[in-house]
């Protein structure tokens, strides 16, 4: 399977700059895969397509405020891209080697915060630079890991909890596509509220997992009210977002490594509905691979705390969903893959085509689609 078979052409006005005025507004594609029909709706029609036989699980995971924009002491200005938390050893710092993937953990505790992260302009910096943030909080650079270019930093800060200082100096980590040239306090707080899904609940991803962007508390609860029943998992989203397929051969592409957790009630509530016959639909792509490969490794959904490195493309047969809620993806992407196997690479394609014809807008402020 070659990458350039996942390939299209959008035009730039169709890529979303800014949320739909309000979350439930975003138009809807629905892909009825029986009858391979498409038709158009809104996603407040959500409401209207899933009854009680529906188990609807969800990723809780919440952005993390992750984009520093600061200077050195020469006035040049650095930006720098939270990746993940680290207590490494006086070992680890000593070695050539990259840290490992582990969880976030985000309570101050009046001592070093060691970081791995992006900067940029990476050429501009160097062991011991100090990158001034603002008055409370700047950053050190200790050492340049060896695989993908990230850095090992120290964060130096006021205060014992590094998760209100960052509220307080950080933007929102939004993807490259979306431009926020001039710095705006108006647009800032809009992207902080409308970046985050209403269920977020523990900060640990680097983007936000954006088919959840649609749902609105009051949606949630007319679906609970009709007897669909909820369920949340985590994934958090790590670089691997980011980070575009390389190879020609999809089948050589490696996923970066990505944790998730299942909770005891989430793991009973989706084996008992498969064991119902309950239609499980996903929301978003992470809640799929968090699914999938938790069935993967335990023959059954499990409660347990581990990662995912699953990469889905076609022919893949699926163990635990059913349908899914999903945005439309960027060309060649691992996502474009993920639905393709899903609902088929020709379907998905004539789907996209008719969307850019309808002017449906694209990624992660976007409009999105149900597979059913």
């Amino acid at each position: 399977m070659l990458l350039s078979e996942y390939d299209y052409c959008l035009p730039e006005e169709l890529i979303a700059q800014m949320p739909a005025d309000k979350r439930e507004n975003s138009r809807m594609m629905v892909l009825n895969r029986k009858d391979r029909t498409i038709s158009h709706k809104h996603f407040y029609d959500i409401v209207d397509l899933l009854d009680s036989n529906t188990l609807l699980v969800m990723n809780n995971t919440k952005v993390l405020p992750a984009r520093l924009i600061g200077h050195k002491d020469t006035g040049a200005k650095i930006e720098v891209f939270l990746l993940k938390q680290h207590n490494p050893s006086p070992e680890l710092l000593n070695s050539q080697c990259s840290l490992s993937n582990s969880s976030l953990s985000l309570k101050g505790r009046g001592e070093k915060e060691y970081w791995e992260v992006l900067i940029k302009p990476s050429k501009r910096v160097k062991p011991d630079t100090i990158i001034k943030i603002s008055d409370e909080l700047s950053v050190k650079a200790i050492k340049r890991l060896e695989e993908n270019g990230e850095w090992l930093v120290e964060l130096i800060f006021e205060g014992d909890n590094v998760l209100d200082v960052l509220n307080r100096n950080v933007q929102i980590p939004l993807p490259p596509y979306i431009e926020r040239k001039i710095p705006n306090d108006d647009l800032k707080k809009l992207d902080f509220e409308r970046y985050q899904t209403v269920y977020a609940k523990d900060e640990g991803s680097v983007a936000a997992p954006t088919a959840g962007l649609h749902f609105t508390k009051d949606i949630l609860q007319k679906l609970e009210g009709k007897g669909v029943e909820l369920a949340y998992i985590t994934l958090n989203v790590g670089l691997g977002t980011f980070r575009p397929v390389q190879c020609e051969n999809v089948e050589n592409h490696k996923m970066h490594s990505e944790t998730f957790e299942i909770s005891e009630k989430a793991a009973a509530q989706i084996n008992r509905s498969k064991a119902e016959g309950k239609k499980i639909v996903a929301v978003g792509t992470t809640t799929v691979r968090t699914l999938e490969t938790a069935y993967q490794k335990y023959g059954c959904i499990k409660a347990c705390h581990d990662h995912s490195e699953l990469f889905i493309y076609p022919p893949y047969e699926f163990k635990v969903i059913d349908n899914l809620i999903t945005n439309f993806h960027l060309p060649k992407s691992t996502l474009l893959m993920l639905v393709s196997a899903l609902a088929g690479k020709d379907f998905i394609f004539e789907a996209y085509k008719e969307a850019i014809e309808n002017k449906y807008r694209f990624f992660s402020y976007g409009d999105c689609m149900y597979i059913c």
